[in-house]
């Protein structure tokens, strides 16, 4: 039950991620995520082998995975009624869902009632896990590394000479963000910008 709900927790959430990514770009002027059926809670359409698959087997067997992704929505940003606005509000679409997937399983977990039993306690565990996988999953793609959300946000909101630094270490941003994940103190400072998030949130529980 515990892992079950957390691998559905996980699974909406990156599939809400880019669901929200579509909706902006149509809002904006763009249907192509409509047109290649992404705008829906069917979870099949979005599925990646990797991204998505791998990490709900992990949760099953009890690995502590807090991350994944879903097949990325098709875009295509020469429909947007302005470019640049385009871009900003489908870039920070996704995180700001994941941000507010956090708020609403915060707000469930305050109206639950005392844990009293195993069941409630498990429930209630799982519902925190929630909120942290929607916290990792909105504050790693804020990270401005091709090809995160982060990267297309501040290409567009940076003067030139910054979006362009961002622009030309796209063929790296894998083995960029590798590095981060990897090296001790971009890592710390994640787990520290991520810890604050949380238990902000939290304090709505608590």
């Amino acid at each position: 039950m515990f892992y079950i709900v957390i691998a559905f927790i996980l699974l909406y959430s990156i599939i809400l991620h880019e669901i929200a990514h579509g909706k902006a770009a149509e809002l904006m002027g763009d249907p192509t995520a409509r047109m290649y059926g992404r705008m829906t809670l069917n979870p099949l359409p979005h599925i990646d082998p990797i991204g998505t698959i791998l990490p709900i087997f992990l949760i099953l067997i009890g690995s502590p995975i807090v991350f994944g992704w879903a097949k990325p929505v098709p875009i295509n940003p020469y429909n947007f009624h302005d470019y640049k606005k385009g871009m900003v509000w489908t870039s920070v679409a996704g995180i700001l869902t994941n941000l507010f997937v956090a708020w609403i399983l915060v707000t469930v977990l305050k109206l639950m009632p005392a844990a009293t039993n195993n069941f409630t306690y498990a429930l209630q565990t799982a519902l925190m896990y929630g909120v942290r996988i929607n916290i990792v999953l909105a504050i790693f793609n804020l990270i401005p590394v091709p090809p995160l959300d982060g990267s297309k946000l501040f290409q567009m909101i940076l003067p030139y000479p910054y979006s362009e630094y961002i622009r030309r270490i796209e063929p790296y941003g894998f083995f960029i963000l590798i590095f981060i994940l990897m090296f001790p103190p971009t890592e710390e400072l994640l787990r520290g910008i991520i810890s604050f998030v949380y238990n902000l949130m939290m304090i709505k529980f608590f």
